[in-house]
């Protein structure tokens, strides 16, 4: 399956979020030993899958040749095991444009930091999208953004990248529950 994707640096939280369907998203990324892990392990509410994502092409990360396999709790629950890198979101399902922006939010070491993704059909309509006020920058080409590169991370480690951006950590804590 081929995604096309933009990701975007969050600027503020959009009004009506705390009002949006949400799920828990805990990932590992394996193997552990790589820069860059390709392969994820997820759990998404109460959905389980592996996923491998190869680029289509080298130049633009924001097309992706996507595998994945539904797994069952009890598959999820033995591989989790598993000595990868790990992350952990909030994933908030906003309507906006006629399109569903993934609003992560981020928790543990990467607190702070705030991401919208936005799946289109085509690279035509990927290219005709108009980025949401609410965001910042399209960072979709930059690869310590990439779910693989901040796996295992804290925010610290990824602060400089993000001071280029002009980035301002956004604190939710718990009050959009």
């Amino acid at each position: 399956m081929l995604e096309i994707e933009s990701t975007y640096l969050a600027k503020s939280i959009p009004e009506g979020l705390s009002d949006c369907e949400k799920k828990e998203v805990f990932d590992v990324y394996f193997p552990k030993g790589e820069r860059h892990p390709s392969t994820r392990l997820r759990k998404n509410g109460n959905k389980y899958e592996i996923t491998k994502k190869k680029r289509v092409d080298e130049n633009d990360a924001s097309i992706q040749e996507e595998a994945t396999l539904k797994l069952t709790k009890d598959e999820f629950d033995t591989l989790k095991v598993i000595d990868g890198k790990k992350v952990i979101k909030e994933r908030y399902y906003y309507k906006y444009n006629g399109k569903t922006a993934e609003i992560d939010i981020f928790q543990g070491d990467l607190e702070g930091l705030v991401l919208v993704d936005i799946e289109f059909e085509t690279p035509e309509e990927k290219n005709a999208f108009m980025m949401p006020d609410f965001c910042l920058v399209d960072v979709s080409q930059e690869e310590f953004i990439a779910g693989g590169m901040l796996a295992g991370k804290k925010y610290r480690d990824i602060e400089d990248d993000l001071a280029r951006y002009e980035y301002k950590k956004i604190y939710i804590g718990r009050a959009l529950n």
